[in-house]
């Protein structure tokens, strides 16, 4: 198979994942700290005075610092002798002082970052800085937090609202928030939302990064932050008191940039490098995908004063969405205000009311013009409504600021014209970026959108690869096909390319560098990257070589031939050599790929798309414990979670196979010896048994299968005393004296057996019915009934028929059962030992069956018996009397191991099975603990012995007087040769000269022991208190820990081992030893010299048929469905469910108490202003009726009052914006920044636009030459020529050329011109006099002899618009002025064929021409759109 060979190479895979996950590469901090000086003192620069001019204020330079902290130079220059101090040019930038570390001490020792700019310095080397050499994380989502500067004041509800959804919004997308950095007004507010989710998670981990983007001028004791070589900390204290007119950074920011323009005590230097940084972040990538997406930027307002203003308008202006949160007061109030107005409602006078009412004492130093200018801007503003989202607390809906700004986001994605079907995807590329589920359910996945899969399939890959399981879920709920999503290899590729650091990814690597060095091919470009056949060998190797490789030449070209019917073959062995016989099973691809990763959530998601669910689980398993034994380090976090998450798919398999086995306990034990083509041909009795899976072994339906296995063709019914009586007298078995099992073939009629089958019909019938109507009331849809048959129950294929004479003796004598029964009668005589040694080693393959044999412990015995055994056997026939002897030693010896040997028969014992068990783990126990015991043994031996005697020189004396004298004394044999009341100096020997005596201790000259006794009382003492008392209890306490733990798991490890005896009194012979000499001759013959092929065993192993194969899954497919849906309802139902239900509700009713309470205050205010504006209202009407009673006719003196209508916006604000009766008047010709120029316009509000209304403060400036010719449409903020050829107007002729892509007239396409492939398209044409047909620039474009053609052909067109045009270049005394007329093309017209040429071979020119789909999502400007709208009107089709 050619290896699917993809990016990124797997060294780089490895590297990132190791600096991501943190865990596998680590560098010393003064490594970091050297690394981060050496870089910012190369890329980053501050700025100083270099010209020192005194100010006013004496000492103080005119860059606002003090004398002292000019250099020398500064204050006597020799270059700027009699010069003005300017700042662009006595302002020099020098190398940054003042990076490093902050720390502001307090509770939690907060520390963050910060570096001092230059207010020059480039923004790449920014973003460096912090994606680099700060090491933050690429942001999915910029949020710039921006609004009043000095403290105010926000309602609680509000306030808890907006730092609650701030946090959120910022941790679950991991965003950037961005601020001033000051510890006042609206930074105060999110620094205080930082500090409420430190405190409240008590972990660094998923910090929220805030950067603080302040003046470094305005920083009050900027000088502790000051050192050339940087600060690792800089200690900061936080001093409000004393800070006067400068700001002191705000505690809770995480890092900040220290913005430098060489002055000090100047606000507002750090805007245009602030601005520049968001346009910058806003052009990155999101996640470093090629998806096209960019990094979203969204505009946050609270409160604010001018500055704030012009924020809002620049950065609506480049499109960036904006979100103001109602009563944070000021600007924020004003904005919302009028947010839900038309713009013709939005006038000087409302906006002087609204600036009054907000800005209070503030408003009196407003001047007439800033008023006109804010309600210019404010205006504009609302002309956007799809960037700008105001966030009402009294509104019905009930959430917190994150989704307002989230919905602001892809609300203004949505609004892109030009993007059509690519917005759609932006916006779920966005949602998945920041892992909000419920936002892309409410805004994205909605009726009005209609997904395929393979629209999806990107943010498939980015949930998967971004390990966000809800998305995965939500996307699959949604259309997604997992067969089409890993349809190609590729893709299953990139995702194993993509995995995390994990252990799998490890051994991956170290798979595929030994695979090339196995190669011996020289490194190419490809050469380090994953394949499917790297993992496809790891695989093999975590679930064993009795399995096949799952990935193969063919494995991605699946056809309905894949599972091949061969019929039973037999269990594979180690060493098998693979076929090529694997299956394509998307399901299982992703299940794998999150189980490698030991990602239990993707896990359950990719479990759930498996069909062969159970082998899946049990594979899992497998795979699972494997890596955990492997990774070396049992008591690791990763390790327990392997083991962790392999109990649980364990208990997953049980599950599901418990949901078959109740609803057909035949059907679900063929699940378990049934062939799974998609791991690797095995089955989920091997699975099990290899992953060690006791309990699912342990399970009633497994354990029905390995007992219908034991007995065979009998039934399972038949007491012991039956059968071993059937064996001696075996005529009995035509009598009915035993009953055989009902699932084996008969072909001859028995009256006395023929009762009982029917009544096993019978029952077996009535205990189907009910899963019967079950399952047809699931399958009534389907038409094939073949389907439907094989559902209703038991397959009918193999019918009950009675057996004849033969078979029921040769079932008799095959059953495993009586094969055993006759093991034990035959084992009595030694010739036993040698069929058995024959038996198990035959054939080949000697090496591989002598090592699984030695596995076993009975085995061990075995061989250990009959080694012994056979050398005493020729010690016994030497002539010798000693070797004679010999022998008989040694047959005692072998007679003890043949005596313990026979426990193996009480194995199959449901009572003493078990408590061999408990011996052998005791043994275990014991073996370790003779370690513990031997050191207290030596320890006390050697020491008495060396006390007691000197130089004893006889071995055997010494070793037990080391060893074996202190090892009887644990078993209460207390030594005499300690005390010297009891000292006989004939039982021992002076010089050592008695063999049979020990040597005497050393004898004084009375011959009395001379060692001291004290000493040795005190030494055996504590050896008694150690090892009788400490150690022999520790023993005890070892044996029952032990037994505990067996005992509570007997019958689960005992059922699990049954399987070994089970299998292997299967394969043997039916005759017992020695006859089983004569079975093994037969078997010789018929393989050796009649070349029978091997007896196949069915029973472990089979494969279906390709239906039944279908059908099966099927079926274990609706119970996985059955055990999955009883699960979650178990789970709804639980008490912890119940709590936490009841605690949530508790919780959103709390919320919805305190916010209706807020509501009735805020509305009952509204209600009681205009009830007292109502009465006053009334009382004007009343005393003018009075007035005009009292005249008798005569006029009143007074005017009668007019009553004001009552508004329904009271209860409740607008949720949308107004549209306006009639069209604004040109707006684009009023844009403040006149297009390509440095001028700006005068703000000119939409009532003051006509020349017929007074404007007496407009002065606008004049750009080019001017004359007295005025716009038709109105003002607009600039006189002159402006950069338009001409005053007056500037005539421009658009033709559209039109024509039919098909031949049904679906598609209208027009010709446009392409100057740039950035930049949108337009119609062809340019600028005309009035008498011309068309413009010289289009000859250019078309060529004179087309030019001349279309000329005349033109004539006849039709005129679609001629007028006026809203163009951003028009000035009070030039405008532009446009005609469109279009003309279709016939397909077989001359004209089309010519312009077909030109289209064709224009992508070389300079301005080349394309057909385009005449559609709403044409790139072109807004009144050639509306062009197009009324082209596509008269050609009736749709726009």
């Amino acid at each position: 198979m050619d290896e699917a060979l993809v990016e990124p190479t797997l060294v780089q895979t490895l590297a990132v994942s190791a600096v991501k996950g943190g865990r596998y590469l680590c560098l010393s901090p003064s490594f970091q700290r050297c690394s981060l000086a050496s870089w910012i003192k190369g890329n980053i620069k501050k700025k100083e005075c270099c010209f020192y001019v005194e100010d006013a204020r004496e000492g103080i330079c005119k860059c606002g610092y003090p004398k002292i902290q000019h250099c020398d130079e500064a204050i006597k220059p020799e270059d700027y002798v009699g010069e003005q101090w300017e700042k662009h040019r006595h302002v020099r930038e020098m190398p940054t002082d003042a990076f490093g570390d902050i720390s502001f001490g307090g509770i939690g020792q907060k520390t963050g970052k910060y570096v001092r700019v230059s207010s020059d310095t480039s923004c790449e080397s920014l973003y460096q800085l912090m994606t680099e050499q700060w090491n933050l994380r690429s942001p999915n989502l910029l949020i710039s937090v921006t609004g009043g500067a000095k403290n105010f004041y926000i309602k609680n509800h509000l306030k808890d609202k907006f730092r609650r959804g701030l946090i959120k919004v910022a941790q679950t997308t991991g965003a950037w928030i961005l601020t001033g950095g000051t510890h006042a007004g609206v930074m105060k507010h999110v620094g205080m939302a930082v500090r409420d989710y430190t405190l409240s998670s008590g972990s660094m981990e998923g910090q929220i990064v805030v950067i603080g983007v302040a003046p470094w001028g305005v920083i009050h004791n900027s000088h502790t932050l000051i050192h050339p070589e940087g600060c690792f900390p800089a200690y900061y204290s936080l001093d409000e008191q004393g800070q006067g007119r400068l700001s002191c950074l705000d505690i809770n920011h995480t890092h900040f940039l220290l913005v430098d323009d060489g002055t000090h005590g100047h606000y507002g230097v750090e805007i245009e490098l602030r601005a520049r940084l968001e346009r910058l972040i806003s052009q990155q990538s999101l996640g470093n995908r090629e998806s096209g997406v960019k990094i979203p930027v969204v505009c946050v307002v609270l409160d604010g004063g001018p500055g704030t203003l012009n924020t809002i308008y620049n950065s609506m202006l480049n499109n960036t969405p904006c979100v103001v949160l109602e009563g944070s007061g000021r600007l924020a109030d004003v904005i919302a205000q009028v947010a839900a107005l038309p713009v013709s409602k939005v006038t000087l006078v409302l906006i002087s009311q609204l600036l009054k009412r907000f800005f209070v004492q503030e408003y009196k130093n407003f001047t007439e013009l800033q008023v006109i200018e804010w309600t210019k801007k404010i205006q504009d503003i609302i002309r956007m409504p799809h960037l700008l989202t105001v966030f009402r607390i009294d509104e019905d809906k009930n959430y917190d600021v994150d989704v307002a700004i989230l919905q602001a986001l892809l609300k203004a994605s949505r609004s892109d014209e030009h993007a059509g079907r690519q917005s759609w995807e932006r916006q779920l590329e966005l949602a998945v970026a920041w892992n909000r589920v419920d936002i892309a359910e409410s805004e994205i996945f909605t009726e009005e959108s209609q997904w395929t899969s393979c629209d999806l399939h990107p943010a498939m890959f980015s949930a998967l690869v971004g390990d966000k399981p809800e998305f995965v879920r939500l996307l699959l709920e949604n259309g997604v096909c997992v067969r089409k999503f890993l349809e190609h290899e590729e893709t299953l590729c990139k995702l194993y390319a993509h995995l995390p650091a994990c252990f799998f990814l490890r051994k991956l690597a170290k798979r595929v560098q030994g695979g090339k060095n196995r190669r011996g091919q020289a490194p190419t470009s490809g050469s380090g990257r994953i394949s499917l056949s790297h993992v496809s060998e790891e695989v093999r190797h975590l679930l064993g070589s009795f399995t096949q490789l799952l990935y193969v030449a063919s494995r991605y070209k699946p056809t309905k031939d894949d599972v091949p019917s061969k019929g039973p073959v037999e269990l594979p062995c180690l060493g098998e050599e693979p076929t090529a016989d694997t299956v394509w099973d998307p399901g299982r691809d992703l299940f794998l790929w999150a189980v490698v990763q030991n990602n239990r959530e993707l896990a359950e998601i990719g479990w759930e798309q498996c069909r062969d669910c159970i082998a899946a689980a049990l594979a899992a398993s497998k795979i699972l414990r494997k890596l955990a034994q492997e990774s070396g380090e049992d008591d690791s976090e990763e390790a327990k979670e392997m083991r962790e998450l392999a109990n649980h798919y364990e208990k997953q398999a049980i599950g599901v196979f418990s949901e078959c086995h109740s609803w057909d306990a035949q059907r679900a034990q063929k699940l378990l010896i049934r062939i799974s083509p998609s791991w690797g041909r095995s089955t989920c009795l091997w699975l099990a048994l290899e992953a060690d899976d006791k309990s699912f072994i342990a399970h009633s339906g497994v354990q029905a299968l390995l007992t219908q296995i034991w007995c065979g063709e009998l039934s399972v019914e038949n007491p012991h005393w039956k059968i071993l009586l059937c064996m001696i007298f075996f005529p009995l078995i035509y009598t009915g004296f035993l009953s055989f099992r009902n699932s084996l073939p008969k072909n001859e009629y028995s009256p006395s057996f023929n009762g009982r089958r029917d009544e096993d019909i019978q029952r077996q019938a009535e205990r189907t019915e009910q899963q019967k109507l079950a399952m047809d009331s699931v399958f009534a849809g389907n038409s094939d009934a073949k389907i439907k048959r094989h559902f209703r129950g038991p397959s009918q294929k193999s019918e009950l028929k009675p057996l004849n004479c033969s078979s029921r003796l040769m079932s008799l004598f095959t059953s495993p059962q009586v094969k055993f029964y006759w093991n034990i009668a035959s084992y009595f005589g030694f010739l036993w030992l040698f069929a058995v040694l024959y038996h198990d080693f035959d054939g080949s393959g000697f090496r591989r069956k002598a090592k699984m044999y030695i596995r076993d412990l009975w085995n061990i015995l075995d061989v250990l018996s009959i080694m012994l055994f056979i050398a005493g056997l020729v010690c016994r026939l030497q002539a010798s009397g000693t070797v004679f002897y010999v022998g008989k030693v040694l047959l005692c010896i072998d007679f003890i191991i043949f005596c313990l040997r026979l426990m193996a028969i009480f194995t199959i014992s449901r009572n003493l099975g078990p408590k061999i068990i408990i011996v052998r783990r005791m043994m275990m126990d014991l073996f370790f603990f003779m370690f513990l015991l031997s050191i207290w043994v030596v320890a006390y031996g050697v020491a008495k012995q060396g006390i007691l005697i000197q130089n004893e020189e006889r071995l055997n004396w010494i070793i037990r007087g080391a060893v074996y004298e202190p090892y009887l004394i644990i078993f209460g044999n207390v030594p005499t040769n300690i005390d010297n009341t009891q000292f006989d100096i004939s039982s021992c020997s002076v010089n050592g000269s008695d063999p049979l005596k020990p040597k005497c201790p050393v004898l004084n000259d009375d011959d009395m022991p001379a060692f001291p006794e004290w000493l040795t009382i005190i030494m055996l003492c504590i050896y008694l208190l150690f090892a009788n008392i400490l150690l022999l209890n520790l023993l005890i306490a070892i044996f029952n820990y032990t037994f505990q733990e067996v005992q509570d798991n007997t019958d689960t490890i005992w059922k699990f081992q049954r399987y070994e005896l089970i299998k292997e009194y299967h394969s043997r012979p039916a005759l017992p030893p020695p006859f089983i000499l004569l079975s093994h001759l037969v078997l010789f013959i018929r393989g050796v010299f009649l070349r029978y092929p091997p007896q196949r065993h069915k029973h472990f192993r089979q494969e279906l048929e390709q239906t039944e194969e279908e059908e099966l899954l099927s079926w274990e497919a609706y119970m996985k469905d059955n055990y999955l849906a009883s699960t979650r309802q178990d789970e709804s139902q639980s008490v912890e469910h119940r709590i936490q239900d009841t605690a949530e509700k508790v919780g959103a009713m709390s919320e919805l108490l305190e916010r209706e309470q807020e509501m009735v205050s805020a509305t009952m205010a509204k209600r009681l202003a205009k009830l007292e504006e109502q009465v006053s209202e009334s009382t004007k009407a009343l005393r003018w009726i009075i007035d005009a009673l009292k005249s008798q006719g005569c006029k009143s003196k007074m005017q009668p009052p007019l009553m004001s209508k009552s508004s329904d916006r009271d209860d409740g604000d607008s949720s949308g914006q107004e549209t306006d009766e009639e069209s604004a008047p040109h707006t684009f010709a009023r844009q403040l920044q006149y297009p390509g120029r440095t001028v700006k316009r005068f703000p000119v509000p939409e009532e003051k636009v006509s020349w017929e209304v007074n404007f007496t403060s407009y002065l606008p400036p004049i750009h080019n030459q001017h004359d007295s010719s005025k716009n038709p449409e109105g003002r607009t903020g600039i006189r002159g020529k402006g950069a338009l050829k001409r005053l007056g107007p500037n005539h421009i002729l658009h033709p559209i050329f039109t024509r039919w892509r098909d031949a049904e007239h679906t598609v209208l396409e027009f010709l446009s011109v392409c100057e740039d492939a950035e930049k949108p398209g337009a119609l062809p044409g340019g600028p005309a006099k009035p008498d011309e047909p068309l413009p010289q620039t289009l000859e250019r474009i078309l060529g004179k002899k087309l030019h001349d053609k279309t000329r005349s052909q033109l004539e006849a067109g039709e005129q679609v618009y001629k007028g006026y045009v809203d163009d951003s270049r028009n000035t009070d005394n030039a405008w532009v002025e446009t005609t469109i007329i279009t003309l279709h093309c016939d397909k077989h017209s001359p004209l089309m064929a010519d312009l077909n040429n030109i289209v064709e071979s224009s992508p070389s020119s300079h301005q080349p021409l394309k057909w385009r789909e005449v559609s709403s999502t044409a790139c072109v400007c807004p009144y050639q759109r509306e062009a197009l709208r009324q082209v596509a009107q008269r050609h009736n089709t749709h726009f």
